[in-house]
């Protein structure tokens, strides 16, 4: 009785490995005029590969491997798709060329090696009436117009405006870092679809359906507290917005929107989607991060996760015991310094002034208290790099490495211990390389991939406008 097996074949031709599997009996009764070099099944020539690699980085010293995670870290371009803006920091006086308290500027991204910003046009969620609207509207308008000051009038000879991914590798081979438009809530559109190709042509290139709150456009993730949705998903305008967003070439952020209206949003589009700052939720159970179903529509749709920085996001509870832990010590800081504190809740509704004046007095009292923190034996850690690359490790093994990326939510309340700014972004490539990436796949983890969808994006909408 003869049975059959699957040999692999490796041939040397012109340098160039080619690999022939061919179906062949027990006897090896064949004509071919290869001779056979090489005989091993796939998965052990694969064991192979990655147990020199690994044993290579095993071998190599702490220093070693951060030169060589500097040497990656310069030839990718690093992009962070979530950066929140204060307008505050955009004057003629107080700007991102100066080494503000912001986690981002000019000065820390070029300390860290961040190549690529999205700043976000981010606007929370208001009452849904003309008034919302139109303050919504004024607010977004104010942030395009400060992201177009920072480019064109404060520094334009350090950062310049990209609208595609060619923009980015041309700005990029220039040496000047990129700034690119994110839309955090489609709320400032009100109910003119108007406004959709309006805000692509300031720069906006991503814009999510809602935020905290049901916007007239989409529910949010943030309905799951209690229960009560607005729209089961997309409005019937939000739908309208969707075919809008395709046509014009902005990319669908399903960060924040519940999880119907992520279904609906990625039935509907025609184009690929994004999640802008989201991360694993089957490694922390948060409703801003997506499940295991969640991840598979955007597998099966082409679309990238952008992996988020955030603590609570990564792992709440081991942040809360930090937290918890740490809240004696901030008391005991406030009450000798004699400042105000608030929660973050008490914080939303403080005006900019006194919102301004708290964090500033937040930087002071958490900085004096994570010091003493430090100097005390077996104190909780915090949320660290480590923990935010096993998002990343999570979702490239559960949906593939093409549709995983990087952000922090910087100035947003993102960062994590070793990524606390743009200063330190050199310390999630060092983690990657002590993992194992190699250069080509960080590079598509950094932005590979999300310009991948860019460029799928903008394609569409082309054909979308030819029809």
């Amino acid at each position: 009785m003869q049975t059959s097996t699957i040999v692999l074949f490796v041939s040397l031709i012109e340098h160039k490995t080619t690999i022939f599997i061919m179906k062949l009996n027990t006897k090896f009764q064949f004509k071919t005029t290869f001779r056979i070099t090489l005989l091993l099944s796939l998965s052990t020539l694969m064991m192979l590969f990655s147990s020199c690699e690994n044993q290579k980085k095993s071998d190599m010293t702490k220093q070693q491997l951060l030169a060589m995670a500097k040497d990656v870290h310069n030839r990718v371009i690093t992009l962070d798709t979530h950066c929140d803006i204060d307008v505050t920091n955009f004057t003629d006086s107080v700007n991102y060329t100066q080494d503000l308290k912001s986690q981002v500027t000019l000065p820390k991204m070029k300390k860290g090696g961040l190549d690529v910003a999205w700043f976000v046009v981010y606007t929370g969620q208001d009452s849904l009436s003309e008034i919302g609207y139109q303050k919504a509207y004024n607010n977004a308008m104010s942030k395009f117009d400060a992201i177009r000051r920072l480019v064109t009038e404060i520094a334009p000879g350090e950062i310049e405006l990209a609208l595609t991914s060619e923009d980015v590798k041309r700005i990029h081979a220039s040496g000047k870092k990129v700034a690119m438009i994110g839309i955090e809530n489609g709320y400032p559109i009100g109910l003119d679809i108007n406004n959709v190709k309006k805000f692509h042509d300031l720069g906006g290139r991503y814009m999510s359906l809602a935020h905290n709150g049901h916007s007239q456009l989409s529910d949010s993730n943030t309905g799951e507290k209690n229960g009560i949705w607005l729209h089961d998903g997309l409005s019937d305008f939000g739908k309208k917005v969707i075919a809008e967003m395709n046509k014009w070439g902005i990319m669908i952020d399903i960060s924040h929107p519940s999880k119907e209206a992520i279904r609906q949003m990625i039935n509907l589009s025609k184009a690929p989607v994004i999640a802008s700052h989201s991360s694993a939720r089957a490694l922390n159970d948060h409703s801003r991060n997506l499940d295991d179903e969640q991840l598979s529509w955007i597998k099966d749709n082409g679309g990238v996760v952008q992996t988020v920085a955030f603590k609570t996001y990564i792992n709440q509870n081991k942040q809360n015991l930090f937290n918890d832990k740490i809240s004696g010590i901030r008391d005991a800081i406030v009450d000798s310094l004699n400042v105000q504190w608030y929660s973050w809740q008490e914080f939303s509704n403080l005006d900019s002034n006194a919102q301004n004046k708290f964090l500033e007095n937040r930087d002071m009292v958490m900085t004096l208290a994570e010091a003493k923190a430090k100097s005390i034996t077996d104190f909780p850690l915090q949320v660290d790099v480590s923990d935010f690359v096993d998002h990343i490790d999570y979702m490239v093994e559960k949906i593939g490495l093409k549709h995983v990326g990087i952000s922090s939510d910087f100035d947003g309340g993102g960062g994590v211990e070793g990524w606390n700014d743009t200063s330190e972004t050199l310390n999630v490539t060092l983690e990657l390389v002590k993992r194992g990436y190699t250069e080509s796949e960080i590079s598509q983890l950094w932005s590979g991939n999300l310009l991948r969808v860019l460029d799928d994006v903008e394609l569409i909408a082309k054909n979308l406008q030819a029809q």
